[in-house]
């Protein structure tokens, strides 16, 4: 069984946040938002395996 942790939700998030390397910084949101509006779309074949 995983051990409690009692430090709030938003604590805890940020952690996880920081370990995964995420990055608060807008200019490389909109840079990575902008990777994905523009990535091309899925083949018609992709869509029915799932």
């Amino acid at each position: 069984m995983p051990e409690t942790d009692d430090r709030p939700e938003v604590e805890r998030f940020r952690d996880l946040a920081r370990e995964l390397e995420a990055d608060e910084d807008e200019a490389r949101f909109k840079e990575a938002a902008e990777k994905v509006v523009k990535a091309p779309k899925p083949e018609a074949d992709d869509q029915k395996a799932e």
